[in-house]
């Protein structure tokens, strides 16, 4: 395969998300960092730290590293991340907010659920790739399996609890193993399953159902379980068509819960308005339809699927929490991608579109 540039125009829209997410976390940070620790630019100062220079890091090293070199290691990183997840629920696992998501290794906090974008996804890809038609056509050697690994996975997030992040993985796993040319009794069956899983989770717990209720009737206890969804409301319709400009928002100075992870794109709204709402959401539509031209142009299924999947976790994500913010879903807990406070999820999207530039590299009909 014959080296060339890498797709510019993907690299130019992503360092243009990234300045807008890390001004954005600025201005919506500034009141609670200042509340909380007394510097006003903390939050972005620990995301620059621990998100954006390992981001980096990650980044080139993906970008310089010969991508189908990773084929090999894809199960060793995916098995290592699977013991990672289990130790979630040793001494070295971290309970914040109910939930057992972190591990501090010498201080320093990060999900290894948040891997699960790197290492399952190349693990599927190389999976997919070997066999193909096997693999998404045979029940017993393809689809058994694949079931198999997406259950593991499933029962692992729902044990943190991570139930958003848990749909959010296996519903990006089987739209490939949909673009993979799965038969449609899998996708069903499994979608089914999804759905079954998620329901028993939701009666279970419930934190969830209340969830699932305030989403269902935004008046049902306004002061306490629908109150994020109202006030997020309150500043995306305040926001106009305009906005009140850039560090003028209202809403997170006080009143709008989790101002830097769930709630951020309505602050967006808020500060930016309609219009400038549009556009960022034109920024990131463009952005994701670029990967897929990596994918659709890539050398062989490995970098496709892999481009595919990263493109389909990343707009997944975005989908989910914007329409958390407009009441479209229950609010999920799933930050905004690239703009949202989570030095992990940041650091692995940068390593990740650190892969897909390398493999735009290798792209055909260039």
């Amino acid at each position: 395969m014959r080296k060339h540039s890498p797709d510019w125009v993907f690299l130019g829209l992503l360092v243009v998300i990234l300045v807008f997410g890390l001004a954005v976390l600025s201005s919506a940070s500034t009141p609670i960092a200042k509340l909380k620790f007394n510097d006003p630019y903390f939050y972005l100062k620990h995301q620059i730290k621990y998100g954006l220079i390992l981001g980096i890091i990650g980044f080139f090293f993906g970008y310089s590293f010969y991508y189908l070199k990773l084929k090999k290691f894809s199960l060793i990183l995916f098995l290592l991340n699977l013991i990672l997840l289990i130790l979630i629920f040793s001494p070295l696992g971290v309970t914040q907010k109910g939930a057992r998501r972190w591990l501090n290794f010498f201080g320093i906090w990060f999900q290894p659920a948040q891997l699960l974008k790197l290492t399952f996804f190349l693990y599927l890809s190389t999976w997919l790739s070997l066999r193909e038609k096997e693999k998404s056509r045979s029940f017993k050697k393809g689809y058994l399996p694949f079931l198999v690994i997406c259950g593991t996975i499933g029962f692992l997030l729902i044990k943190e609890p991570a139930t958003s992040f848990c749909a959010l993985i296996l519903l990006s796993a089987l739209i490939l193993y949909f673009l993979a040319g799965a038969r449609f009794s899998f996708i069903a069956l499994t979608f089914f399953l999804i759905l079954i899983a998620l329901g028993v989770a939701i009666i279970l717990a419930p934190y969830r159902m209340q969830r699932v209720i305030t989403f269902l009737n935004p008046d049902f206890d306004p002061q306490g379980a629908s109150y994020q969804i109202n006030q997020s409301l309150i500043a995306i319709g305040s926001g106009g068509w305009f906005g009140k400009g850039f560090g003028n928002s209202v809403l997170k100075r006080k009143f709008l819960p989790e101002v830097i992870s769930d709630s951020i794109f309505a602050i967006i709204c808020e500060e930016f308005g309609f219009i400038g709402a549009i556009g960022f959401l034109v920024l990131y539509l463009l952005f994701v339809f670029r990967i897929f031209k990596i994918a659709k142009k890539a050398p062989c299924n490995f970098g496709k699927y892999f481009c595919f999947s990263v493109g389909i976790v990343f707009w997944l994500e975005t989908v989910i929490h914007l329409s958390s913010n407009l009441g479209l879903l229950p609010f999920c807990g799933l930050g905004l991608p690239l703009v949202s406070y989570g030095g992990t999820s940041l650091a692995v999207y940068l390593t990740l579109f650190g892969l897909v530039a390398g493999i735009s590299k290798f792209t055909l009909n260039s």
